[in-house]
């Protein structure tokens, strides 16, 4: 249907590295850019009368970084769980995140756990940020779940369908995407969702994350609300 907006968006920020090189600066500084423009995304989401917002910040594969680099983001992290508690109260903004969260140090995940907390019955925007995240883990943790609560008879082995295993994925809950953006030019999905992207719509920028604003926001918007989603179906069924 056309003119409809995305519910859910989810975008995939590349490009800070390459910026900074650009810009001859070290890459912390396109980190650090990339920062300004993870609250342009949200802003731009409040604007728009967007509901759901995920950013993929992290991934397992991250962890394969230097370990300087990863101080450097882990700390811009734990920093922006603090500075941005009075933001996302007073637009009324819920806080989740998804990934393997045990693996970042303490300090952080009672940061995560705090702001998850104080924002629970906020419902003009959730803003998920995905955090030492892999689509294929997710997907990984979740049969093993299924697969113990089976073992437990808590669930019948017949009876499990979409919905049911959709449940034990970190996203639940949550509307399938509806809406992917990928900054930098890549055109690749990076073990993103790979479950809830199945009927997703796909928008690739040239733009570098750190130059990604809320105009640009708006143009993957309008090219979104051009497309006629069809799950399948026949056009005009």
């Amino acid at each position: 249907m056309k003119n409809i907006i995305p519910n859910h968006i989810a975008i995939i920020m590349d490009g800070n590295g390459r910026w900074a090189k650009e810009h001859n600066l070290p890459r912390i500084k396109g980190h650090e850019r990339g920062v300004e423009s993870v609250e342009e995304a949200v802003k731009g989401c409040l604007e728009f009368g967007i509901k759901y917002l995920t950013l993929y910040a992290f991934s397992i594969e991250n962890w394969k970084r230097p370990k300087t680099e990863i101080k450097v983001l882990m700390n811009y992290l734990s920093k922006y769980l603090d500075d941005k508690v009075d933001m996302i109260m007073k637009n009324q903004i819920r806080f989740k995140v998804i990934g393997r969260i045990q693996q970042l140090n303490q300090e952080i995940q009672d940061k995560i756990e705090r702001n998850i907390n104080i924002t629970k019955d906020n419902n003009k925007l959730t803003f998920t940020l995905a955090l030492s995240y892999s689509g294929r883990s997710e997907i990984i943790d979740a049969v093993k779940k299924i697969c113990n609560d089976v073992k437990i008879d808590k669930v019948d082995l017949e009876e499990i369908n979409e919905g049911i295993f959709s449940n034990y994925l970190g996203t639940c809950g949550m509307p399938d995407p509806d809406l992917l953006i990928r900054t930098s030019g890549e055109m690749r999905i990076s073990n993103f969702l790979l479950w809830q992207i199945s009927y997703t719509e796909l928008y690739f920028t040239n733009k570098y994350w750190p130059d990604f604003n809320k105009d640009e926001l708006r143009e993957a918007i309008e090219s979104y609300k051009k497309r006629e989603r069809r799950f399948g179906k026949v056009n005009g069924k």
